[in-house]
């Protein structure tokens, strides 16, 4: 439905996009993370009509929405977009919610009608005769989300929109999302720093970094296969190791990380160069046993050098001749008696480390 080819943008000497490729399928949740900066904002204001590319080409049902003028409006009435920071007009609910609407011509009693069902879609009945602006800024931003769907777009553009929000508000905002999407088949593109966010609302996820996409994906492919070091380390793999594969057989590599061997599931050949990506729970620590072996899979005798409480959590590194760590509960923990400068051996599945050629 929505293509970007090789979109490009400037502000002043500074390339904020630097080359876009990438489509959202129609009636998919297309969710846009990355790290601050990385050009997310910019993007959405593309696809709205707020701004035009340097460069390249973005198309809606095959039509380059920046090169014809002249159906720019019935393109830009497609849409409906939110954005990070709370944004009401100092008038009642009802009057905000129902901005879109008058601008179409909608007669008074069906613009009604419209706006009470917008609001109770959004869980605010009711709040219509009140002061937009002395709601909470979650009921503001749910405000503004029933104005840009009491025109039934068939796109919604979230701009950050929970980042200011506290932890009650942002789960229901995305809840709304959610139930927009698949109740009315809304096509959305949620834009968001909190890579969690992106795992738990999107069918799709694009990583985008220095100005492009570095991998577009399901959640599992990018939280678990991700394309990068960069990638890996911006979706939250702590453990990243690099070394060289030195065997390969039946599709099973063995890397030489600093004279340890990893076991590893790799398509690279000998010779190699590669970063193993091992996400910290796929790792157990275990008391260490002289002469313990594992046919398929790897243990390292180590020392542990932190034990750092997270929560109900301990994270409890490793040095195996490079730092590891796993997270254990508490009571793990204090059962295997785990303390700085124990002897441990870390246990780890060949299929769990994820192996990417280093840059």
């Amino acid at each position: 439905m929505i293509e970007f080819d090789n979109v490009s943008k400037n502000f002043g000497d500074t390339r904020v996009l630097t080359g876009v490729t990438g489509e959202v399928n129609r009636g998919e949740i297309f969710t846009v993370i990355g790290p601050s900066g990385a050009g997310k904002s910019t993007l959405l204001r593309l696809i709205d009509l707020l701004d035009v590319p340097a460069g390249g080409a973005i198309r809606i049902n095959g039509l380059d929405i920046h090169a014809d003028k002249e159906k720019s409006l019935s393109v830009r009435r497609m849409m409906g977009m939110v954005f990070q920071k709370p944004a009401v007009f100092n008038t009642t609910v009802t009057e905000n919610v129902a901005v879109g609407l008058r601008f179409r011509g909608v007669s008074k009693s069906e613009t009604r009608k419209l706006t009470e069902d917008a609001l109770a879609m959004v869980g605010l009945a009711g709040y219509g005769e009140r002061r937009a602006r002395t709601l909470s800024g979650g009921e503001m931003q749910r405000v503004a989300l029933a104005r840009a769907m009491v025109i039934e777009p068939e796109i919604l553009l979230l701009d950050e929109p929970t980042a200011n929000l506290d932890p009650v508000s942002v789960a229901m905002i995305e809840d709304l999302v959610v139930r927009i999407n698949r109740d009315l088949g809304t096509t959305v593109i949620f834009s968001t720093h909190d890579m969690y966010q992106g795992q738990r609302l999107a069918h799709r996820i694009g990583v985008l970094m220095d100005g492009a996409f570095a991998q577009v994906g399901t959640p599992r492919e990018v939280f678990t296969l991700p394309a990068s070091r960069e990638v890996a380390r911006f979706v939250g793999i702590e453990n990243i190791v690099e070394g060289v594969v030195v065997e390969r057989e039946d599709g099973t590599a063995v890397v030489d990380a600093g004279g340890v061997r990893v076991r590893a599931r790799s398509p690279f050949p000998r010779g190699e160069r590669v970063s193993l990506c091992i996400r910290s729970e796929e790792i157990r620590i275990a008391p260490a046993i002289r002469g313990r072996r594992v046919s398929d899979g790897n243990i390292l005798p180590g020392t542990v050098t932190a034990v750092v409480p997270r929560g109900p959590f301990s994270r409890v590194t490793v040095d195996c001749g490079f730092p590891l760590s796993s997270v254990l509960s508490w009571k793990a923990a204090e059962d295997l008696d785990i303390r700085e400068g124990g002897r441990v051996e870390v246990v780890f599945a060949a299929e769990s480390v994820h192996a990417v050629r280093q840059g």
